[in-house]
Order: structure tokens, then C-alpha cells, then sequence
């Protein structure tokens, strides 16, 4: 999932972090050089789905001017939810 808009430097990772651990699922959130945020997560379907709506209106502060999905197979990797380095100064 690719998110664009202002989301960037209002806590949107930590979001997208808290909202994927809450809902059970597995992966990853990074800044992008070009300012938008980039996630992938696994788990079950319904899950991603909520994550997804829920990413599409973002924490206070942000704003989400496009959502882009890609659906790939599952790779089965586990180990939670993280929060990468990404290209915003401060990572």
C-alpha cells in the first residue's frame, strides 16, 4: 500500500503501526523519499481490508489524498508489525 497526501511528520507510521498490531496483522511501514508512506502487511483478509480504510482516513494531522493497492501472495514471514527507516529526515 502506497498512501500520498501529508503524511509525513505527523505520526503516521506510528499509526499505521498501532492499527496493524491491534488487528492482528504482520509487516512493515516506511517514509518514502518522494513523501508518501509505503506499508505491506499479512494476515487475514478482512483484517488488511480494515487496515486499509483505516490508513485511507489517517491519525489527526494528516491528510490522505490517495491510496494505491497492490495485492501480492502472502509471503508467511510473522514476526509482527514494524516501523523501517525510511527517506524523512529523522528516521
Amino acid at each position: 500500500v502506497v498512501v500520498r497526501g501529508v503524511v509525513q511528520g505527523v505520526g503516521f507510521r506510528w499509526f499505521v503501526q498501532r492499527s496493524a498490531t491491534d488487528l492482528g496483522l504482520d509487516g512493515w511501514v516506511r517514509n518514502r523519499p518522494d513523501g508518501a508512506v509505503e506499508l505491506a502487511a499479512e494476515g487475514p483478509a478482512d483484517a488488511v481490508e480494515t487496515l486499509v480504510e483505516m490508513v485511507a482516513n489517517g491519525p489527526d494531522g494528516s491528510w490522505v489524498s490517495d491510496v494505491s493497492v497492490r495485492r501480492e501472495p502472502a509471503t508467511g514471514a510473522g514476526g509482527g508489525f514494524t516501523i523501517r527507516s525510511g527517506s524523512h529526515p529523522g528516521d
